[in-house]
């Protein structure tokens, strides 16, 4: 840590503390993680999935970059590129920003950048679970985001924070206790053991729905009533729209109450697009098999046209970052 200047503490969270720094031959600026946990094998630390994963999604420009693993006196520190903040931040800024403007008749954020900041959310998720893994702890706060160098008026987002994330291949049980509780799907909050990567699609779901109202789609205060704040919106599930969620509530002894949801479009903005409407219907399955997947979500017409129906136009970013991925094509197959 002798090469690290500690400029400020960003963070504190439940496995470690992240600092902004500064390198002091080269004058970069990262963002070092420094784990609570003691580690005292160079073993132990490259088995870590957030050292495994990292290291072999690598490259991937919607996915932070790790510079280096220092372990020094049994401590274990992360460093990483800098970013200037996360997608909660930005949330809360323009929502900030809108109640200065009496005169705002759409989203705070706007929607070509909504779209720019989902379509990147995607592209980081689709090569993630084509490497094999998936997040399990897709929120607001891992998604970082700065300024694109090559246009100002652009925002690059990159996912981070692997700490959570499983193999797609592993063997179940999983454990059930994964992603804060307003981003979990049905299946987790079910306690369901086989859960995979459409866990990781709902949450996408969700956070789409939060960049557009500046607020938690379902704010439940404890699993039961994440449950019944999700069952006021979609309507309590059945045996025809998820069989298998009937017998995950039979095996916790759990019994749906009968509610008919108001509906998606009830607790969304009117000026929302119809794609984008569209877009999180397919996500918010209660079925994880009917979810589609990250790719299938970017072949979606929301990004396929060049101008939606309320005349955003898709910002050039999401061009620059599709093309960019076109070179992870012939990277690592399932």
């Amino acid at each position: 840590m002798e090469n690290y200047q500690i400029l400020n503490q960003l963070g504190d969270g439940t496995f470690g503390s992240v600092v902004k720094a500064l390198h002091k031959s080269s004058g970069q600026v990262v963002a070092i993680k420094k784990m609570k946990q003691k580690y005292y094998s160079w073993e132990e630390c490259m088995k870590l999935p957030e050292v495994v994963v990292v290291r072999r999604v690598h490259g991937h420009p919607n996915i932070i970059k790790m510079r280096e693993v220092i372990r020094e006196k049994n401590e274990l520190y992360f460093v990483f590129e800098f970013m200037d903040g996360d997608l909660l931040g930005a949330i809360r800024r323009a929502k900030q920003m809108q109640g200065y403007n009496s005169a705002a008749s759409g989203p705070a954020l706007a929607y070509p950048k909504i779209k720019s900041y989902t379509f990147q959310i995607l592209q980081s998720l689709a090569y993630l679970h084509r490497c094999g893994y998936f997040h399990r702890d897709m929120k607001p706060e891992n998604l970082l985001v700065r300024k694109d160098p090559s246009a100002s008026s652009q925002e690059i987002l990159k996912l981070a924070d692997f700490g959570l994330v499983k193999e797609i291949r592993a063997r179940p049980p999983h454990t059930d206790y994964v992603s804060t509780r307003w981003y979990r799907a049905p299946e987790l909050l079910l306690q369901d053991r086989c859960y995979n990567s459409p866990v990781d699609i709902w949450a996408v779901g969700c956070i789409i729905a939060e960049m557009i109202t500046t607020r938690p789609l379902f704010a439940g205060s404890n699993e039961v009533d994440q449950l019944h704040k999700i069952m006021a919106v979609l309507g309590s599930p059945n045996e025809h729209i998820w069989p298998n969620g009937m017998t995950l509530a039979k095996k916790i002894r759990y019994t749906f109450p009968t509610i008919t949801g108001i509906g998606l479009e009830r607790v969304m903005p009117s000026h929302v697009p119809p794609h984008a409407m569209d877009l999180m219907k397919q996500m918010l399955n209660y079925d994880p098999k009917n979810r589609p997947t990250a790719q299938q979500c970017l072949q979606h017409p929301y990004f396929n046209v060049g101008v939606d129906e309320d005349n955003f136009a898709l910002p050039s970013v999401t061009k620059q970052m599709a093309n960019a991925v076109k070179k992870h094509i012939s990277g690592p197959q399932r």
